[in-house]
């Protein structure tokens, strides 16, 4: 596939490979990202989410393939990538010791950016920040300190946001506020690329690309995405939970049913396959509380395709990375 150098695509990857020695960590990664859009890299722990990050904001080189932010070579153009992209990585460099007010200023200052105060109250008020701007960063929570890392990163006012898993270890309500954030901004125009492992966040994306041992396994809208997938997926309420989970997968296979709660997901060819599942179920003493066919969820969407490399023998070794549910 060409490169994609189109104006009113601000991010556009090929062919991407890199390695660590022996690891392969990306593999002929291919995807853009347009103007305006809020755009998700998924994947487990290992599937290449950050070092693709970190590709994009020219802070690795890629050993074949080329990225392109605003038409420029990350890597070389250091100065396009500084000035394009608001990166906030898994381990955000506050300082402690330095207060709200002060952890803006220092990083609009190394951005070069002088009148600051305007921008600083703004992204204060819309962060909700602004009551507590004289407390020291150590003394924030863990929503508050994010909420920081992004007020820190936009201060320059960058038409990019990068996020590499941005609520990872923050609390329910915490992450519902942080998310009417990203809409708020997505909303000024801001274009946002984000790598996380919840499939719940991933659905509030406009396309994702979903990522497994450094290679694409789909790319598309996550609506898209869950139309698109194959057979019929059965939710089924039985007792005792594990005991059905254990007795399903022994029916149909190990990657074929997953377990949400007290209920299961089982990937069928059709709803007709469900009846021999319910009869092992019953043989194994388990009682079936009911059942119905349900649309995937893009989690349901993400193992059916990895079970599909798996057998295809296109990912060697396979991944033993579990996504993240959260309900």
């Amino acid at each position: 596939m060409a490169a994609v150098s189109d104006s009113r695509v601000p991010i556009a990857v090929t062919g991407l490979k890199r390695r660590f020695g022996a690891v392969v960590a990306l593999d002929g990664l291919t995807f853009h990202v347009d103007r305006g859009e809020m755009f998700g890299l998924i994947g487990p722990d290992g599937a290449g989410k950050t070092t693709a990050l970190r590709l994009i904001c020219g802070l690795l080189k890629p050993d074949a393939g080329t990225v392109q932010v605003l038409r420029a070579d990350p890597f070389r153009s250091t100065g396009v990538a500084a000035a394009a992209i608001g990166y906030v990585s898994q381990r955000f460099s506050l300082y402690g010791d330095l207060s709200i007010d002060e952890n803006i200023e220092f990083f609009a200052r190394i951005h070069g950016i002088s009148d600051f105060a305007a921008r600083r109250t703004r992204l204060l008020t819309l962060t909700g920040l602004l009551p507590f701007r004289t407390r020291l960063a150590d003394r924030l929570s863990g929503g508050m300190k994010q909420k920081l890392a992004l007020a820190c990163t936009l201060v320059h006012e960058p038409p990019i946001l990068v996020l590499d898993e941005p609520t990872t270890g923050v609390d329910p309500v915490s992450r519902r506020e942080f998310w009417k954030l990203l809409a708020e901004f997505l909303g000024q125009g801001l274009t946002i690329l984000m790598a996380t492992p919840y499939l719940d966040e991933a659905e509030r994306c406009h396309r994702v690309a979903l990522l497994s041992n450094g290679r694409l396994l789909a790319l598309d809208e996550p609506s898209r995405l869950q139309a698109a997938s194959e057979g019929a997926m059965v939710e089924v309420i039985a007792t005792p939970a594990r005991r059905a989970l254990e007795v399903a997968r022994a029916t149909v296979g190990e990657t074929r049913v997953q377990l949400f709660g007290d209920r299961l997901h089982v990937q069928l060819a059709s709803a007709n396959e469900y009846p021999r599942v319910e009869r092992a179920l019953a043989d194994a003493g388990i009682t079936v509380a009911g059942w119905r066919e349900i649309p995937p969820s893009l989690e349901d969407v993400f193992i059916a395709r990895l079970d599909l490399e798996r057998r295809g023998d296109r990912g060697a070794g396979g991944t033993d990375g579990v996504m993240e549910h959260h309900s």
